[in-house]
């Protein structure tokens, strides 16, 4: 009984920063990093807590989730998959509820579909990462809708759109599609990540495009805010499970 209130305690103290978090993602596409400092000093008091309970018990779980998800977070955030602040909140999480909470409300108990694992923030990675999948389905539908089954970059359908380069820069959008000048033509290039577009960039697009050299239009992918289905990850993981792992077992 113990456990499963002080389970609920971590579940009241970090929605509202995760909550938080995606109005910040939503309008400025970052999060304060205030946000994740004064988490992670709430983590420490939830850490203490439970080593007065459990004492050396606490720290095998701790240090795996921790570990495993610090260095999930680095790589994703290395190659460009994700932000800063979405690699701090699931490394946060990591320390405040590193195995998976459990607790009964009105005779039901939560988790409903405990995974076998126990490593509470890679449920909640799975959860998202399975959510966002909504966006690319949602791009292609779109670019196809509007193309057709005339497209240039078929891969592109998946991360972006096309915009005319006079309505760049736009906002909350990155350039995919890259040129660069090889023996007298100019190649398209894919630019993982995105990049930056500036002013720099805005008038040496045009320049190509006045040049005749490349189409008017060019593929942009939106910065999404991926604290939502981080957030939504979190929630899903605490009432439901691992979404993920029972897709995995359903296929297997």
């Amino acid at each position: 009984m113990e456990n499963s209130v002080l389970d609920i305690l971590k579940i009241l103290f970090c929605a509202p920063f995760l909550i938080y978090a995606c109005y910040s993602d939503i309008k400025k596409r970052s999060v304060n990093n205030n946000v994740w400092l004064i988490m992670l000093v709430g983590s420490i008091f939830f850490i203490s807590f439970d080593y007065s309970l459990y004492k050396i018990l606490i720290l095998r779980p701790l240090f795996i989730s921790a570990g495993f998800i610090f260095i999930l977070a680095y790589i994703l955030f290395t190659i460009g998959a994700f932000g800063g602040a979405d690699a701090k909140a699931l490394i946060v999480l990591s320390l405040t509820i590193p195995a998976y909470p459990g607790f009964q409300v009105l005779g039901y108990a939560f988790p409903l579909d405990k995974p076998l694992y126990d490593i509470f923030t890679l449920s909640i990675f799975g959860n998202a990462a399975l959510l966002a999948i909504v966006v690319p389905i949602g791009l292609a539908a779109y670019n196809i809708t509007k193309m057709g089954l005339h497209i240039d970059n078929p891969a592109y359908i998946f991360m972006g759109y096309k915009k005319r380069i006079s309505e760049l820069p736009g906002k909350h959008i990155r350039l995919i599609q890259g040129f660069e000048m090889v023996n007298g033509t100019v190649r398209s290039r894919f630019k993982w990540g995105g990049m930056e577009i500036n002013g720099d960039t805005v008038r040496e697009l045009k320049h190509l495009s006045g040049k005749g050299l490349i189409e008017d239009e060019v593929w942009v992918t939106p910065c999404l805010p991926f604290m939502i289905p981080i957030t939504l990850g979190f929630f899903t993981a605490v009432l439901y499970g691992d979404m993920m792992f029972e897709l995995i077992k359903f296929l297997l």
